[in-house]
């Protein structure tokens, strides 16, 4: 029997990890190419042999998206994966017809192929898109159930830009291992926050290995999701955060509304600063499809690092960097930064287009919707360097930071500056410690 040729579409996450559980070492198959695409300087690559197992000696291309009609056809592809998220639905079904016309089957795995068993239990925070408040909602997790005595690991989704086979498993457990890892802003932004609170977090490439040295060090493990991507494990509890900004997302981008459909609990978030018509859609949308969910109502308030920066925002004109993917395919107007230029009574945002350098300017040319708002770009040195240069150029009094990280930290701010952050801030009930409550008593 001929072997079904194989291209995985992906972004250096999803796509390894439904290739690690399905494919490697599956006599069926043969993986000619990954293509990449949304994250720069990930393509022109290979998965390399001492991940792929023993089909794959010389490891597996990784083509740029760009050319995949080109491999369907050369190659004599029978199928093509599509392997990554935060898409709208519309994304999805026009690359299936890209592949299709070329010849291939277009497919998606489920969660029965790809969700790995944990031997500990396993709570899943996920989120209908990138942005939405996932990050802060995983942490508050953790916060309550160390309040409730349980020993806790945390798992991110994969941001494998570097060294593959040194990042297939990694381990944060203090500030240091940030550098020891070489880690991106991307990667800190995620990390950190779970670090400098004392808390270990895991990430890498292989997910079945990751799980099995996190099962040593936890009572209870959290899947911190990224983008909006389903949990790579089979989860006990699922949280869902959803964001009534982009009301009607959670019903129509890939694959968020799988994320809705599992859910045991969804978090509706930013209702302080959401219109009150929005909150309702997305309640009557995730009711509509999941109607035994449990509600969980939140706010995002923003805090300063010092109030006696508040100096450096009223009357000034200010630079306001934001998280990066949250404005490129995460497609958001705005973040923590604008809502303190604004509250605080900025005289102007001041508009950092024509002074972005280099591969800035491209993520501007690629993302022409994000407007005034610098995103804080960072996928390797070369990078953070023209983030660095872009900032330095800007003609502006100071520069409001509202990224996860302190920016300042990592590269040179010139500028008077001030970090902005969101806390998670429940409102009414039901609530996240009324709910892991009862989760752990289940769990005894």
């Amino acid at each position: 029997m001929n072997k079904i040729n194989v291209v995985i579409m992906g972004a250096a996450g999803r796509d390894f990890h439904n290739f690690n559980v399905v494919y490697r070492d599956n006599p069926l198959y043969n993986v000619v190419a990954f293509t990449a695409t949304q994250i720069p300087n990930i393509d022109d690559r290979k998965y390399p042999a001492a991940l792929a197992g023993k089909l794959y000696p010389k490891g597996i291309p990784i083509h740029p998206e760009a050319e995949l009609t080109d491999i369907i056809r050369r190659q004599k592809i029978d199928q093509v994966v599509f392997a990554y998220s935060d898409v709208p639905f519309a994304y999805v079904m026009a690359k299936g017809a890209e592949v299709n016309a070329a010849g291939a089957d277009f497919i998606t795995l489920g969660a029965r192929q790809t969700m790995i068993r944990a031997n500990k239990p396993l709570i899943s925070v996920v989120a209908s898109r990138t942005g939405a408040g996932k990050s802060q909602t995983s942490r508050k997790v953790v916060e309550i159930l160390q309040k409730l005595g349980k020993k806790t690991v945390s798992i991110r989704h994969p941001m494998p830009y570097g060294d593959l086979v040194k990042q297939r498993v990694q381990r944060f457990g203090k500030v240091s291992d940030l550098k020891k890892h070489n880690c991106t802003i991307e990667e800190m932004e995620e990390y950190e926050p779970h670090v400098v609170r004392g808390n270990v977090i895991f990430a890498g490439v292989d997910y079945e290995a990751i799980v099995r040295q996190a099962e040593k060090e936890a009572d209870i493990i959290i899947w911190d999701g990224g983008n909006n991507d389903v949990s790579f494990y089979e989860s006990d509890l699922t949280i869902t955060v959803v964001d009534p900004h982009r009301a009607g997302h959670e019903m129509s981008y890939y694959p968020g509304r799988t994320n809705v459909l599992l859910s045991d609990v969804i978090v509706i978030n930013k209702i302080d600063s959401a219109n009150l018509e929005s909150i309702n859609t997305v309640r009557e949308n995730v009711l509509k499809v999941n109607p035994g969910v449990k509600i969980v109502e939140a706010a995002s308030p923003i805090s300063i690092d010092n109030d006696k920066n508040l100096s450096l925002i009223k009357g000034k004109r200010v630079l306001v960097i934001e998280d990066g993917p949250t404005l490129t395919h995460g497609e958001m107007k705005f973040g923590a930064g604008t809502i303190a230029a604004q509250k605080f009574e900025a005289a102007e945002i001041v508009d950092p287009r024509p002074y972005a350098t280099k591969s800035i300017k491209q993520t501007y040319e690629k993302y022409p919707k994000i407007g005034i708002l610098l995103p804080a770009m960072g996928y390797g040195d070369s990078q953070m360097k023209d983030l660095e240069a872009t900032i330095a150029k800007v003609p502006c009094d100071s520069v409001i930071i509202g990224t996860p990280i302190d920016l300042r930290r990592i590269i040179k701010i010139k500028q008077p500056a001030l970090r902005v952050s969101y806390d998670l801030q429940e409102i009414g009930k039901p609530d996240l410690k009324g709910i892991l409550t009862e989760f752990v008593k289940k769990q005894g």
